[in-house]
């Protein structure tokens, strides 16, 4: 973090296909070593295939399952008088948007029911619209670790 003053956000452009930001970062996300053409590949197969089981249009379906994955309180460690407490905090809208996509993409990764990424990742979102599947129960654990320790919110500053 800089000390002098805080860091440009790079503008991101929409993706080809649907003229989508959300789209275009997830595909970023995806990216291994700069090979872009795969991810978006991956990524436009997996929508037209999840769009398709559910009948409405990819995009809709993208921000849909975002919103699902996506978490509204999460921890943060506070050193408090020689003494390390986990305190719930709000996520700032971009960063909960990052962890949203990180944990989709992580949970698609891990999967081993599918052999290609576009099956992985169609299963995964089909699962996070559904309500359940890795990314979802991730957004869960981090809701009840900080229900948990609710006890410490005052420790927020």
């Amino acid at each position: 973090m800089s000390r002098r003053r805080a860091a440009i956000k790079r503008q991101i452009l929409p993706d080809a296909k649907y003229g989508s930001i959300l789209v275009a970062k997830f595909m970023n996300c995806l990216m291994k070593d700069g090979k872009k053409t795969c991810a978006e590949r991956a990524v436009y197969n997996a929508l037209d295939k999840t769009a398709q089981v559910l009948g409405i249009s990819p995009v809709e379906a993208l921000e849909a399952i975002v919103a699902n994955v996506r978490p509204l309180i999460e921890v943060r460690s506070k050193r408090v008088g020689g003494a390390t407490y986990q305190v719930p905090c709000d996520v700032r809208p971009t960063r909960a948007l990052a962890l949203a996509l990180r944990w989709l993409i992580n949970a698609a990764r891990s999967r081993k029911d599918k052999k290609t990424i576009d099956d992985r990742l169609a299963a995964e979102f089909l699962d996070a619209h559904a309500g359940r599947g890795e990314s979802v129960k991730k957004r869960e654990n981090t809701h009840k670790m900080a229900d948990a320790n609710k006890a410490f919110a005052h420790y927020n500053w």
